[in-house]
């Protein structure tokens, strides 16, 4: 194994750590908590704080330790005007449904064959937590914790092997930990687009702030939309002028956003400047470099596994 093949590799043991060390510290939360009051692990809003706890907080200056032992590069800053977040915005927002609706698109082919319901575990988060945990954790710690794992801790150490090596890996990891094919195709396209993102302005507080919107949009705003829209199911008599009203903005909101995204994704696509002046090494086989090295390969048998287990496949 060459020397890049062993810099990949360690990389991808470090994430297939970043997946089992969280496992082995809700172990041992589990079994204290379970001492004091065994009910209180019942509690689906427990379990999910329990879980982003031993997922981003616990783990954190585990994986920084294991990252910082691979040489990484600073990448120039450039700030983003607020014109620029908000057409950012609407191309995450467009990635993220073209995305989502391939996922559940693949999934429900999946489960008609099986002749058996495959469980969404964001609409299962949604509907078994509360609205507050929900956005605390959604839109706050989870766009923080994921864009310095994925994006800032892993740029920096792949940008100097080429920018559109650094985008992909980026997106496959974040796609793969992400474990169901649900999430997979809009994790992968939203990866990629924050990836690009942080090495354009090399600076993790975009990817962050557009994480945050996307999250907010996709996983809170749509808490109240499900709910008026139920109210109108039952009859448009019962529903009051704030179900319509909320119902009506966001639809606005998301046309708009899907036109702008749409339009800005087809003007500037072939305008796209991936700032490859950062790579100082040129690798000659760079997929088979980065992709079929053991800690890639185990990194991503773990996580074929876990989406297979999603879709009762195992």
């Amino acid at each position: 194994m060459n020397e890049y093949k062993k810099v990949f590799s360690k990389i991808g043991f470090n994430y297939l750590l970043l997946a089992l060390i969280p496992i082995f510290f809700q172990i041992i939360i589990a079994n204290i908590i379970a001492l004091w009051d065994v009910n209180l692990l019942h509690n689906s809003n427990n379990q999910i704080i329990i879980s982003s706890a031993c997922n981003y907080i616990l783990v954190l200056p585990i994986f920084i330790f294991l990252m910082r032992r691979i040489e990484s590069v600073d990448i120039d800053k450039e700030k983003l005007s607020i014109q620029s977040i908000a057409k950012y915005f609407c191309i995450a927002l467009t990635l993220m449904w073209a995305g989502n609706l391939i996922g559940l698109g693949i999934t429900a082919l999946i489960g008609h064959t099986m002749t058996s319901e495959i469980i969404n575990p964001i609409e299962h988060l949604i509907q078994n937590t509360n609205i507050y945990v929900n956005a605390i954790i959604v839109v706050l710690l989870a766009p923080i914790f994921e864009e310095l794992f994925f994006r800032k801790l892993l740029i920096d150490r792949t940008i100097k092997y080429g920018a559109k090596l650094s985008i992909l890996l980026s997106a496959l990891l974040f796609a793969l930990f992400h474990g169901n094919l649900n999430q997979f195709f809009y994790a992968f396209f939203i990866g990629g687009f924050f990836a690009y993102v942080y090495i354009k302005t090399g600076n993790i507080k975009y990817s962050i702030i557009l994480h945050g919107f996307v999250n907010f949009f996709g996983s809170v705003l749509s808490v109240f939309v499900t709910s008026s829209a139920q109210n109108l199911a039952h009859g448009i008599t019962m529903a009051n002028a704030g179900d319509i009203s909320i119902i009506g903005a966001y639809a606005i909101i998301l046309v708009i956003a899907w036109i702008v995204g749409l339009i800005a994704i087809l003007t500037n696509y072939n305008k796209i400047e991936l700032n490859d002046s950062e790579r100082e090494i040129f690798l000659e086989k760079p997929i088979s470099t980065v992709i079929l090295n053991i800690g890639i390969i185990c990194f991503i048998i773990f996580h074929i596994f876990k989406i297979m287990k999603s879709l009762n496949l195992l």
